[in-house]
């Protein structure tokens, strides 16, 4: 059904009846009737981009709420249950997560700010355009940053981090698990072993942006110190909200750093007790967090870890395999150099030859699916990438996946592509 005057004034009058009563999210009967994908009748493209992926209909409703204090008492125990399923997610028993109100990159700020001294050496692992804009995040706080990088489409080797970490001692080592502007995906496992065995100092810090929600992390049995991620990935929410998840470990690097943080609104200083309190179910305030987009954290959470993640996993696997398998039966070359180093949330995917963007791109979103151009700055003209992940993945019965390949298919033809068509 499509969103209508009529139906926008039926929900502006629930909300009106609802704020007489209680501050707990609406819990439409029919939500699917105000916020659906289900259809391709109504006037929506399906968002088939690495990041924001579409949400679910419970997730856009539980944002349905009227102004809402950040201290209610109905809000206080959504925030920390948050932080409580947080855990789940990542496979860890006592890390601590951090949910603020920002872009994923304030991850990046939040990171380099609390756990790295001036002048301290930190090791970057770079695999596209989000490992060159991590390393300069780490020099804008003052670190003396060292890149380990690879080929386009290809990731640096156990050989090559090896050889690095014998260099010199680092502070920490950055790992962007899936770089969005590739496609890219990196053995988070196999390099966390290899720090541990040779510079057990070392914290291991995972960008999970494009990866949390999609891939395995586990947390605890993997001797990761950092995993940072974003809401509007494969945890199915709104863009709007930064999560950390920081380990013992490195809490107690940034509670006996010497150096103030040099970070205001990024410091865990403030940002440490305001979680403990909300998990603690006590109100607590240094910045408004942005409470209807917790509401929806908290639906979308409840979602994922209502099935064991192993299958989630596994569903996005399969997805990955469905994608890549329709892009080589087209005939078109993916960037990752193979399928072991190619993420299963996202597929980046060269343009034929004599197809551009600018001639590809709008055609596909005429046929009401929108996806990504290229990142990469190198050779951004030259490819866009597709996404797989969330309730995409999760809910087949969509047909999200057919829909976006059987709009590449008919996109290429329309362009005169006739290649394994």
């Amino acid at each position: 059904m499509p969103v209508t005057v009529r139906s926008l004034t039926a929900l502006t009058l629930l909300l009106r009846l609802r704020s007489r009563t209680s501050l707990l999210p609406i819990q439409f009967n029919s939500a699917r009737a105000f916020f659906s994908t289900m259809t391709s009748k109504q006037d929506h493209k399906l968002c088939m981009v690495p990041g924001p992926v579409e949400f679910h209909e419970e997730v856009l409703s539980a944002m349905a709420t009227p102004s809402t204090s950040h201290v209610a008492p109905a809000f206080i125990p959504v925030f920390g249950e948050s932080i409580e399923l947080l855990r789940k997610v990542l496979f860890t028993a006592k890390g601590q997560p951090f949910i603020v109100a920002g872009s994923g990159s304030l991850g990046w700020d939040m990171i380099a700010s609390n756990l790295v001294e001036p002048s301290q050496d930190v090791l970057v692992l770079n695999s596209g355009y989000f490992g060159d804009s991590f390393a300069a995040c780490f020099e804008t706080y003052g670190s003396k940053v060292t890149q380990v990088g690879a080929a386009i489409g290809d990731r640096p080797s156990l050989a090559e981090i090896s050889e690095a970490l014998k260099a010199k001692s680092f502070k920490l080592i950055t790992i962007t698990h899936v770089d969005t502007s590739t496609g890219v995906l990196s053995d988070i496992k196999a390099i966390s072993e290899v720090v541990h065995k040779q510079s057990p100092d070392t914290l291991v810090i995972v960008d999970g942006v494009c990866s949390v929600g999609v891939e395995e992390i586990r947390m605890d049995e993997w001797g990761l110190d950092i995993v940072m991620t974003a809401s509007q990935k494969a945890l199915g929410v709104p863009p709007g909200l930064s999560i950390v998840v920081a380990s013992e470990r490195a809490i107690n690097t940034f509670k006996n750093r010497k150096a103030a943080v040099n970070s205001y609104y990024g410091s865990w200083n403030h940002w440490l007790p305001i979680m403990k309190a909300y998990e603690s179910r006590k109100p607590a305030y240094f910045a408004t967090p942005p409470v209807q987009l917790i509401y929806a954290l908290n639906t979308s959470l409840k979602q994922i870890t209502s099935v064991p993640l192993e299958e989630r996993f596994e569903q996005h696997k399969k997805a990955s395999n469905y994608v890549k398998n329709s892009i080589d039966e087209l005939g078109l070359k993916m960037l990752p150099k193979s399928r072991e180093k190619a993420a299963n949330g996202m597929t980046a995917i060269y343009y034929p030859d004599l197809v551009t963007g600018p001639d590809l791109l709008p055609k596909i979103a005429a046929n009401n699916v929108v996806v990504a151009g290229g990142l990469h700055k190198a050779i951004a003209s030259q490819y866009f990438r597709l996404g797989h992940m969330g309730i995409s993945v999760t809910e087949p019965e969509r047909k999200h996946l057919q829909d976006a390949i059987g709009a590449l298919r008919s996109s290429l033809k329309d362009l005169g592509y006739t290649a394994n068509l």
